[in-house]
């Protein structure tokens, strides 16, 4: 599951997503075979810690499992 972390809470994709013009038809971010197509990768802090990627439009999202 895809969630949008802000400084102090935790966002869907679609109360953000819904007006990027870099997201999908259905105003989801373009989640394709585990990589979030609309931004980069950013490395982890810890082993334990999720996949994080940063959106072009510079929110910071996690792949939670």
């Amino acid at each position: 599951m895809l969630v949008i972390l802000m400084e102090d809470r935790i966002l869907a994709p679609q109360q953000v997503c819904q007006s990027c013009l870099l997201a999908d038809r259905a105003g989801q971010p373009r989640w394709r075979q585990g990589q979030l197509r609309c931004g980069q990768a950013v490395p982890k802090l810890s082993p334990g810690q999720p996949d994080q990627y940063e959106c072009m439009m510079g929110f910071r999202i996690a792949n939670v499992e």
